[in-house]
Parts: structure tokens; C-alpha cells; sequence
């Protein structure tokens, strides 16, 4: 009998580590602690459930390395973009999903895999008999399993805050006023084009909405969390606001590739995004508007955007401590901890930001913990793919120092040379990079056995 892989967590990076395993043929026991306990973010006790935005971000494989790092976990037959692309909303040229059916797919698929056990339960911290574990708790880890980390790694916790962007009901919005485009019209079909809801703003109400931000009332932080900073890649709405008047129109608000029909030839002074955010379109989700404003004022302070004065908001804003470990200095190049090499992590915890970064740290960590207990150990994916960049920058590749989230992009990856590197502009050399990483990937992929399609 093969030992299982205990798996704490499961979230995005918990769930596809547990696929991958049990498609190697290896048993898993999936220990998720909703719904005995609860957190200050998740609203079900779904499986990969999305608890901010519900986009993956860019689709394009062959120009974005977002984009890429779809493509790798689809050859890798990865379980959350099986499931995403299964129900995907129309998002321009992004992947974005209808939160609830995707979750539900994701846990359905797990229950039903006959190498899966899962069990609600909270996990203070791994016993001694476990073998193999991947600790894939997430942004949300229990205090209880992060102070015996400290204790364990003799490093003090690293966190940032992240923030949820409200959601508003499509029929409350105000089409006089609003009107759908994707910015340059990117996208395909006429549903990509026409993905985002757009809400105009001249000079006075940007100012005005502006003012407001800076002065509404915001949620006061715990004793612990005062000194803990931000993730630069996801500022609350009033931070950016607070870094200068014109930030927000430089950031979220940018009133460029768009053109407003009601008026235009009145070019919009700052333009507010919203992104459907399910497949029936009835719900809208405020892209970049992350905030730590308290709910009332939340309520005022957004209905003075032109198109949302009566706005009915099917969620608002929050804020939530995210935690991290210092991984160049903790993890070794299989994922696991320096200090107890039977625990591996994967996920957010390990310092990527984003969905499908966290999910792809789980695929290669189930993967990984796969072949170790098949006595077959994997080598890194190579340093050019999407998640061979992610794996080498956590692993060793950042500066422990100063290490702090990151999301995938093409500066983490080994520089092209030759003929590549003396591509001209930034799309051709975005493209050499992508057609460097496919042929590894897939060569590096077929390393791990998979089992029988499910």
C-alpha cells in the first residue's frame, strides 16, 4: 500500500496538489477545515472557493506569461483550469468565472475521485506519523498552524493585507449613464468585446469622488496587524487615492481605449470598470477597487460614480490579513521545509500572489509528493516555464531579505539569448518567451505518470 499525501488545506493550491497526486496514482487525504470552522473571507464551505475578484487574469498564451501559466496547468491536465474554462464568463481577453458553479465543479470532482478522502476538519498541525504533507492553508492560515510554524522555522511571520472588491447587482446599474466595452475592444467574439460595464467621470466628480475616498471612514486594524504592509499588486482604492490626486487615473480609473456612446465626443476625464462576474450577468464586480472602508461608508462613497447611484451591492469591500513565510530562506527545491522535510507548502503561503499562481504551486507540490512517496523523484520544471520561474524565484531565486509576493511575469525568467533576445519590441519578445517555455513544459510534464483519465 502506497502512504497517503495529507493535504491541509482546500483552496485553490490545496485542491490541484490533490488531483495531481491521485492522477499519479497515489492516495490523498484532502483535510479542509470548513465548515467546522469558518473565516473572515469565505461566505461556503466549496472547495477552490474565489473570495476576491473572480478573474484569472489574461488568457494569452502566446504574449502574457499569465497566459502561459493557464497553458502549462491545461497540458498538465490541472483540475482549477479544467474547471474554469468550464465556466468561464465572458471577461475580454481575460479568463474570468462564475465563482459559485466553478467551486462547486472543483469539489464535486474531488468527492468523486476514488483516491480522495476528504475531511472537515481543522488541522492545528500535522502529527508525527504523517509521512508526506503539504501545508497549503493559504492567506487565511489558522493562528494556531502559523505560530507552530514560527516556532518550527525560527522566523518571524511575514503578512500583507489583501482586499476584497465589492460586487454589484447588474439591474441596479444605470445604462443611460454606463455602457459596455472591453478597453481597445479586445477580444474575439462580441461577448469578449462587450465584457465590462463602464462608468464615466468628468473632472468635478472625479474630484469630488476623490475627496470622499480620502475622507471616509476606514476599518481600524487590530493590535498585530498595525505594522503589517500592503501587497503593492493589490492597494486598497483609498491607498492608491491617498499616493496622489491622479493616481487612480493612472491605475484602475484610466480613461484610455474606450469611448463613451452616450457622449462621444466628450472624452471621460477617469473611467470606472466593472467586470461580470457570473455566467447569467447578473452581478458585477468593481475591477480595482479593493478598499478597507467601512460598509456604510462604502455604500455613499460608490454611489457617487455616474451609472451607480442606486447601486444594490450583492457584496461589499473587506479586508483580510494575508500571511506568507520567508520561502528562499525555508523551502528547499522540492517545496519542502528545510526544518521538517516531510512538510511541503504550496499555494499563497509560500509568497506567489494570485489564483493560478497558488493553484499552479499546488500542482507542482502534488505532483512533487507524488513521485516522492512512487520512490520516482521529479526534477524543478525548467527555469523559462511560467511555473519553473514562479518554483526558482521562491526557492532561491528572490533575495530572502526582501522578499515579498509576487505574481508571474516575464522578469523572473532566464533571459533569451541568440536570435530571441535580438527580437525588437515588447510582444515579440513577450512571444519568444512563451515558445522557449512550451516545448519544456510538455517535456517536462510527461515525466510525471498519470493515471487514468477521470
Amino acid at each position: 500500500m502506497i502512504e497517503p499525501v495529507h493535504i491541509i488545506g482546500g483552496g485553490m493550491a490545496g485542491s490541484e496538489a490533490a488531483w495531481q497526486a491521485a492522477r499519479m496514482g497515489v492516495p490523498v487525504i484532502l483535510h479542509e477545515m470548513r465548515p467546522v470552522r469558518a473565516t473572515d473571507a469565505h461566505r461556503t464551505d466549496g472547495l477552490a472557493e474565489l473570495v476576491c475578484s473572480n478573474s484569472f487574469r489574461s488568457d494569452d498564451d502566446e504574449t502574457n506569461a499569465v497566459g502561459l501559466l493557464h497553458w502549462e496547468m491545461r497540458e498538465a491536465d490541472g483540475l482549477i483550469m479544467r474547471m474554469a474554462d468550464r465556466h468561464s464568463v465572458p471577461a475580454g481577453g481575460a479568463l474570468a468565472v462564475d465563482r459559485e458553479p466553478f467551486s462547486a465543479a472543483v469539489t464535486a470532482a474531488l468527492e468523486s475521485h476514488p483516491l480522495i478522502e476528504i475531511r472537515r476538519e481543522e488541522i492545528d498541525w500535522p502529527p508525527e506519523s504523517w509521512r508526506s504533507v503539504i501545508i497549503a492553508t493559504g492567506p487565511l492560515t489558522s493562528a494556531a498552524l502559523a505560530e507552530r510554524l514560527r516556532a518550527l522555522t525560527g522566523e518571524d511571520g511575514l503578512a500583507f493585507f489583501d482586499a476584497i472588491a465589492p460586487i454589484v447587482h447588474a439591474d441596479s446599474i444605470d445604462m443611460s449613464k454606463a455602457w459596455f466595452q472591453s478597453r481597445y475592444d479586445k477580444g474575439e467574439t462580441e461577448a469578449e468585446r462587450t465584457a465590462y460595464l463602464n462608468c464615466p467621470m468628468d473632472r468635478a466628480q472625479y474630484e469630488a469622488f476623490v475627496d470622499a475616498l480620502l475622507a471616509a471612514e476606514k476599518t481600524e486594524f487590530k493590535d498585530w496587524e498595525r505594522d503589517t504592509p500592503y501587497f503593492e499588486g493589490c492597494l486598497p482604492i483609498e491607498v492608491m487615492a491617498e499616493r496622489g490626486r491622479e493616481t487612480l487615473r493612472y491605475g484602475p480609473l484610466k480613461p484610455v481605449g474606450l469611448t463613451n456612446p452616450h457622449q462621444p465626443d466628450v472624452k471621460p476625464h477617469a473611467v470606472v470598470q466593472l467586470r461580470r462576474d457570473n455566467a447569467l450577468g447578473t452581478l458585477y464586480n468593481m475591477v480595482g477597487f479593493q478598499t478597507k472602508m467601512k460598509h456604510g461608508a462604502q455604500v455613499s462613497v460608490f454611489r457617487m460614480i455616474p451609472g451607480l447611484e442606486n447601486a444594490r451591492f450583492a457584496r461589499l469591500g473587506g479586508i483580510h490579513r494575508n500571511t506568507f513565510i520567508n520561502a528562499p530562506r525555508l523551502l528547499d527545491a522540492e517545496l519542502r521545509l528545510r526544518a521538517d522535510p516531510r512538510l511541503r507548502l504550496a499555494g499563497q503561503i509560500t509568497g506567489v500572489e494570485g489564483y493560478v499562481e497558488s493553484a499552479a504551486m499546488g500542482l507542482l507540490a502534488g505532483r512533487l509528493a507524488a513521485a516522492e512517496r512512487l520512490g520516482r523523484p521529479l526534477p524543478p520544471p525548467p527555469r523559462e516555464t511560467a511555473i519553473g520561474a514562479l518554483h526558482a524565484h521562491i526557492t532561491g531565486g528572490a533575495e530572502a531579505e526582501t522578499f515579498q509576493p509576487m505574481n508571474v511575469n516575464f522578469g523572473l525568467f532566464p533571459p533569451l539569448d541568440g536570435a530571441r533576445g535580438g527580437r525588437r519590441g515588447k510582444r515579440e519578445r513577450a512571444r519568444a518567451y512563451t515558445e522557449r517555455a512550451k516545448p519544456l513544459w510538455r517535456e517536462w510534464a510527461r515525466l510525471a505518470p498519470a493515471a487514468a483519465p477521470v
